[in-house]
């Protein structure tokens, strides 16, 4: 790879509109109506806390600070952040080392909610006074010196480098980052911009991303960068109401992947990363249940609790599914056309072989409720099949029959108008015959632009077609 040359900051691309994940503003509408239900709710409580110290653990091991062991990591983040629950052995360091630093980061995601409850602007002030609470159980860093040795050296706390911190890549290019003598007039047009973008109205998962990657560029500390911009970028997604970065140890090569096409003038790959990790947060957040007040007589609060979730599924009238009922005849015109495609080559081989589309009766519904509940476990989110579902089915007839099936239904643990599409193939002669045939579900909200959704829809089925119809194919 070729030495990477530092230049000043750019504002965001030309088609920075182009970029918006187009599932997140349906996501984040429908969560700030459910989170109204949640508010002081123990189950929102405990999974804000999840997240927070989620976020305290995996930032520093992204960076290499430490390594923990993945089920301690889970216990710590279910249950806190405590020496006791981290055994001898199952860390990198000492843990009287790692325990002050992730209390410290733990600190920092904590007062990130509390800037945003304050409505004060980002200033180089606060970005600073981040890196002091971040470092502070952290003596010292690394550094080159003239004779081209590592050793360690005193780090500054708060205060922008005073020497290059430009790193060697493994491949043996160097990544040049902002000259010490720049870093202030940068960071003070780096934080303009961000004002800009705020007025204008940039998406939270485009803005993170271009201030990320641009803060990176600029790289203002000696050490400690990769913790800041992670705080900063969490900062834009709380203020939208959503959800802490928390960017873990499986996205690692991703992420350093996004940031190096970042470089080279592509941010898609970043904005996409980080709608993919807000989007898994919010449908986690979404299978969170109602806190039911059990004062007075506590069965008799149950009973009442769920005779008002029945009542809200029959207030659901065929009038606020119409969206649906649209995309689902659009989605099985395309089906249609696709197997009378292939009933014409089948039929060439043999004329009892047979293609053909259905859309699923309410008495044939019942088989593949398994699967799509399946699914959408799979995918982190809760398919809500008993407010509303509708399946279409292609089935490919030859000496088997395998089947492509499309299942719509509202998401989460209510019904918020929210809804998502799930796409799977069965295919007898494979064990386990049921295979995905996206990576995500279809998103979409039933107050969503219907042109603009067929769009969308028509490449995913475009995508799951592909997918679906090569299984097939590599099983004959």
């Amino acid at each position: 790879m070729k030495d990477y040359r530092w230049r000043p900051i750019e504002d965001l691309p030309e088609n920075w509109p182009e970029l918006a994940a187009p599932e997140l503003p349906a996501l984040s509408a429908a969560w700030q109506k459910y989170s109204k239900k949640l508010r002081d709710s123990d189950s929102l409580k405990h999974f804000n806390d999840k997240l927070r110290r989620e976020w305290a653990i995996e930032t520093g091991i992204i960076e290499n600070l430490y390594s923990i062991d993945r089920g301690v990591t889970q216990t710590l983040i279910e249950k806190g952040i405590e020496a006791s629950l981290i055994p001898y052995g199952t860390t990198d360091k000492p843990v009287e080392r790692i325990l002050p630093m992730l209390k410290d980061q733990q600190e920092v995601v904590e007062g990130l909610f509390d800037f945003v409850a304050q409505r004060r602007e980002l200033s180089t002030s606060y970005i600073k006074q981040l890196h002091q609470v971040f470092t502070r159980h952290q003596e010292t860093t690394t550094a080159v010196d003239a004779l081209g040795r590592v050793v360690d050296v005193a780090l500054l706390r708060g205060e922008w480098k005073r020497l290059p911190n430009n790193p060697t890549r493994p491949d043996g290019s160097l990544h040049e980052y902002c000259p010490p003598e720049h870093v202030a007039s940068e960071m003070d047009r780096l934080i303009a911009m961000h004002q800009e973008h705020r007025q204008k109205g940039v998406p939270p998962e485009i803005e993170a991303a271009w201030l990320h990657h641009r803060f990176a560029q600029i790289h203002p500390f000696q050490d400690g960068n990769g913790r800041v911009v992670r705080a900063l970028a969490s900062l834009v997604f709380l203020r939208a109401g959503w959800f802490p970065l928390v960017v873990n140890r499986d996205e690692r090569v991703e992420y350093i992947e996004s940031l190096e096409k970042a470089d080279q003038g592509d941010l898609a790959p970043l904005v996409n990363l980080f709608a993919m990790i807000q989007k898994k947060a919010f449908n986690q957040a979404f299978r969170l249940s109602e806190q039911v007040n059990l004062a007075g007589d506590p069965l008799q609060q149950i009973i009442a609790a769920a005779t008002e979730r029945l009542k809200d599924r029959r207030r659901i009238s065929s009038e606020q599914i119409t969206l649906s009922h649209h995309l689902e005849e659009f989605a099985k015109q395309k089906l249609s056309d696709q197997a009378a495609r292939l009933r014409e080559a089948l039929r060439s081989v043999d004329p009892t072989y047979n293609a053909f589309v259905t859309r699923s009766s309410e008495q044939h519904a019942a088989n593949w409720y398994g699967d799509a509940r399946s699914i959408a476990h799979d995918m982190g989110y809760q398919a809500d099949l008993d407010t509303y579902h509708a399946w279409l089915q292609l089935d490919i007839a030859e000496r088997h029959t395998s089947q492509i099936v499309v299942s719509f239904h509202p998401m989460g643990a209510e019904f918020l108008g929210l809804m998502a599409i799930s796409a799977w193939s069965r295919l007898p002669t494979l064990v386990p015959p049921v295979t995905h045939l996206s990576m995500a579900p279809f998103l979409f909200s039933l107050q969503d632009d219907e042109s603009q959704l067929k769009q969308r829809l028509d490449k995913w089925l475009d995508d799951v077609l592909l997918t679906g119809l090569d299984l097939w194919r590599k099983q004959l």
